[in-house]
């Protein structure tokens, strides 16, 4: 039962995950790898 509760809950939380993307848009993987590095050179 516990399974089926944790694969529910993941799946929720990736359809939350998409929708806030498409909602408030998401950053391209270049723009990750900036912000990455920026923070990475600290």
């Amino acid at each position: 039962m516990e399974d089926i509760q944790y694969h529910l809950y993941v799946v929720e939380k990736v359809q939350r995950g998409i929708r806030r993307a498409e909602d408030e848009g998401a950053l391209s993987h270049q723009e990750v790898e900036r912000k990455l590095g920026k923070w990475l050179e600290r």
